[in-house]
């Protein structure tokens, strides 16, 4: 091993890493020049992901931007997270499970629960509770024994996902999601409890999604922007709540349907049109005084909410080896059942 080599290897084992630019530093793209200093064992794309996270900051501030133009005596800090585990570990956690079989299992994923081990939640997630549930009908993703994550739902989303069991089964999946099913019998349908009543009965949002200014949530984006990507979400109003009355606030169970499946995408659009998800912790925070307006024990019942309303209720695709549709639905949790119920009686 060289020396040089060495010494990466004993920085990156540290939690923060202060590198200093000389003057061959000079116009190099940020991502290239650290992906240079921290190589062999820290890839370009690696370095990319943690100055997205907000980890690499020049002279103090976060940079913003990975081609940023690097100068001579530019002091670039990155802070490093803790090292990921090789494989999760399978975890004796209960499962809700719709169908299984030797391609694929389709869940009831409950709220609270994270999908993928990651900074933070390294234990106790849905692929955890798969490796230990499937035992050995995984037949292996990549040449590992792990389950094929197509999609994903937040972690306080509940409702229907599907995961692949075989390489197989991943592929064709993945190919179904990647093209929001224009090509097969992919179908998403969500419901979402939001402030306020649309103005029509039926609507569509379509407005591209980008990075957020704290590059750690969504925003919708000018259509020409580098990171803007095209997104469609179709929504039809359900049930109206408190539409007869002036004296308190008004909301709507609204079903959602993904013509594209963006990360937070409902949410995201749902807050673009003034009808935020009630409970939404990141896009709703301008309508949190909003549970004011309401009469008690609704009022209290708003406020201890602990997770955006917001419920994947149906999903259907093609299954890849039967070729099939195969429809499931999840039943709206007790949870969100009993705060609609709540407006239920405006």
């Amino acid at each position: 091993m060289s020396a040089h080599n060495e010494e990466v290897r004993q920085l990156i084992g540290a939690r923060q890493i202060v590198l200093e630019a000389g003057a061959d530093a000079a116009g190099q793209r940020l991502d290239q020049w650290l992906a240079a200093r921290l190589g062999p064992d820290m890839s370009r794309s690696r370095v990319q992901m943690l100055i997205k996270q907000g980890a690499v900051r020049i002279g103090g501030r976060p940079a913003s931007e990975t081609k940023r133009k690097m100068a001579q005596g530019d002091s670039v800090s990155v802070d490093m997270p803790e090292p990921e585990p090789a494989e999760p570990q399978g975890e004796d956690i209960a499962l809700d499970v719709l169908y299984e079989d030797s391609e694929l299992i389709v869940i009831n994923k409950p709220a609270g629960l994270v999908v993928h081990p990651g900074a933070g939640n390294w234990t106790g997630t849905l692929v955890n509770a798969l490796i230990h549930h499937c035992g050995n009908s995984l037949s292996g993703i990549g040449g590992v024994r792990r389950p094929g994550i197509v999609h994903r739902l937040d972690k306080e989303t509940s409702g229907v996902m599907v995961v692949a069991k075989t390489d197989r089964a991943h592929k064709a999946l993945s190919e179904a999601f990647a093209d929001h099913g224009l090509t097969g019998d992919l179908e998403r349908a969500y419901l979402a409890l939001v402030w306020g009543i649309p103005a029509r009965p039926t609507g569509m949002v379509d407005a591209p999604l980008g990075r957020a200014a704290d590059r750690v949530r969504r925003a919708v984006v000018p259509q020409g922007r580098d990171d803007a990507r095209h997104a469609i979400t179709h929504f039809t109003v359900i049930e109206r709540f408190g539409e007869q009355q002036q004296e308190f606030a008004t909301a709507s169970l609204v079903e959602c349907r993904l013509e594209t499946g963006r990360t937070h995408q409902i949410r995201v659009h749902m807050a673009h049109i003034g009808h935020p998800v009630i409970g939404d912790p990141e896009y709703g925070q301008a309508f949190r005084t909003k549970a004011n307006r309401l009469p008690e024990p609704l009022t209290s019942k708003v406020k201890a909410f602990p997770r955006q309303a917001l419920h994947a209720r149906l999903l259907a695709f093609r299954h890849p080896d039967t070729h099939l549709t195969m429809r499931f639905e999840a039943p709206i949790p007790w949870d969100m059942e009993n705060l609609v119920d709540g407006f239920r009686k405006l």
